[in-house]
């Protein structure tokens, strides 16, 4: 349920009751390259990045502002939405443009990642300045404490799906999920089904909300 202090706020690549997988019609096609997972009745939209074959999924009418309407399924992101909002860096819960004078906002659970490290792969789409602190109560896994990447540099990576092959009877089937970021040169790419868009993040600050807002103000 979403917290009573933000009732109508439900961020934007929620994905929605109604809004289920489509049919499962995959089959697998030998090349000289190698095998290649397609839809049967595929079309271009299906490959929207890097002719890497996307997970298909309904969509509910959208209200008069342009947003997704039915009950939210809070722990589920729409594969599609997702991928356009991270593909073209707008704000995962308004859709507006994330760009800010001093890069794009990305958010962590506070336990997620080692700022540390001198890159992070994030599947978390970028949020503008006015829904940092709303993103901070809706999500449940950033625990109202999120850990803030301001990043000048953003690139497209890879992306997190599921791997598919041929068992013993010639039908296709599921044979991994990766717990991990799939990069776009990846071997089992052409038979991946993607559902999210990874960008890798460097050139970055590590903040906290308050420190992210001061910094923003202070550049205006």
């Amino acid at each position: 349920m979403p917290p009573a202090s933000e009732p109508r706020l439900i961020p934007y690549i929620t994905q929605r009751k109604g809004e289920e997988a489509a049919p499962d019609n995959l089959m697998i096609c030998l090349h000289a390259s190698g095998p290649r997972l397609y839809y049967r009745d595929e079309d271009p939209r299906d490959r929207p990045m890097q002719n890497v074959l996307w997970a298909r999924c309904g969509f509910n009418p959208v209200d008069r502002h342009g947003m997704p309407t039915g009950e939210p399924q809070w722990k589920l992101m729409h594969p599609y939405r997702q991928m356009m909002t991270m593909r073209t860096l707008r704000c995962q819960v308004c859709s507006g443009p994330a760009r800010t004078p001093l890069g794009f906002i990305f958010l962590a659970g506070p336990k997620d990642e080692d700022p540390a490290r001198p890159t992070i792969c994030t599947n978390q789409p970028p949020v503008c300045p006015k829904h940092v602190r709303a993103s901070a109560v809706l999500c449940p896994h950033l625990e109202k404490n999120p850990m803030v990447f301001l990043a000048r540099s953003a690139p497209l990576f890879g992306v997190h799906g599921v791997i598919y092959g041929l068992d013993a009877d010639n039908q296709v089937r599921v044979v991994a999920r990766p717990d991990h970021a799939l990069p776009f040169d990846h071997p089992n790419i052409p038979t991946v089904l993607a559902s999210q868009l990874i960008r890798r993040l460097s050139s970055f600050q590590v903040m906290d909300p308050d420190e992210v807002q001061r910094e923003l103000s202070a550049a205006a």
